[in-house]
């Protein structure tokens, strides 16, 4: 069995994990509780608006199914903040906190309410806001920045995502972190298979929300995982990126460019 056989065996594994009766987690041995969220990284934050009804978007649920789908060809004509606010909201808001700070309740489901993720942004053309590299603060509501952007962004976004140069005209790439540890205390090894399918729920969130605002987004798997958790400080280990998706404005006149898309992986099938 070579190498690359066997990661596919241990990864086929940790969706297999059986019961163990012996095993306790960390919350049952009443070890301290992970932070709910991370702290701020710097000392100022951008308070983001939430006069969501001020948004115009499409409210039909049935039409929001229907017309999902993935974009990869963006207009770059820029997203507003009361646009990005909601997105944020809509993938990783707040709603309540329960107990005494023992869990939050999202917009998103999450197993035992652990919720993970952390989200970073590479912003290139959000009203209002500088280009450069964001961290997002869910308990405020709030964006900080982490870098101010040069000109090489576009550069910087296409490298990071393995040469997928339309990436780099979106308006704005949405990065996700997983803090393993929130969802190990509870959870111990059965913790991964839950927050893949955790990561699912935000990611679908943001495709609908995205539909209702009519931009376009495409979640993305193939990233330099390296290159992204040294843009946003994370140490690889304790915290690491897991989920990518460019988000920005899109035209229904774009449809064959990104039929274009299909129509060449087709053509690359034995």
């Amino acid at each position: 069995m070579n190498n690359y056989e066997e990661m596919i065996r241990l990864g086929r594994a940790f969706t297999q994990f059986e019961d163990d009766e012996d095993y306790r987690s960390d919350q049952q041995l009443q070890k301290p509780q992970p932070p709910l969220a991370k702290a701020p990284m710097r000392g100022q934050a951008t308070p983001l608006p939430r006069d969501f009804d001020a948004l115009e978007m499409n409210r039909d649920f049935l039409s929001l199914l229907c017309g999902r789908e993935s974009h990869r060809v963006f207009t770059q004509s820029g997203l507003t903040l009361l646009q990005l606010s909601f997105l944020l909201w809509a993938t990783q808001g707040v709603k309540s906190v329960r107990g005494k700070r023992y869990a939050t309740l999202r917009t998103v489901p999450s197993g035992g309410a652990r919720h993970a993720f952390e989200t970073y942004l590479l912003v290139q053309r959000v009203e209002g806001l500088e280009s450069g590299i964001y961290h997002y603060l869910p308990m405020t509501h709030a964006l900080e920045q982490l870098t101010a952007a040069g000109e090489d962004l576009p550069q910087t976004v296409t490298d990071a995502l393995c040469g997928q140069a339309w990436a780099a005209k979106a308006d704005v790439v949405f990065c996700w972190s997983l803090v393993p540890y929130r969802a190990e205390w509870r959870y111990g090894p059965f913790s991964h298979r839950i927050v893949l399918m955790d990561m699912g729920h935000v990611g679908e969130n943001l495709y609908l929300a995205c539909e209702a605002l009519r931009l376009g987004t495409c979640g993305v798997g193939a990233f330099d995982r390296k290159a992204l958790d040294t843009l946003f400080e994370l140490d690889g280990q304790e915290e690491y990126t897991i989920y990518v998706a460019p988000v920005g404005a899109v035209d229904q006149a774009d449809k064959p460019a990104e039929l274009a898309f299909y129509d060449d992986i087709l053509s690359q099938e034995p």
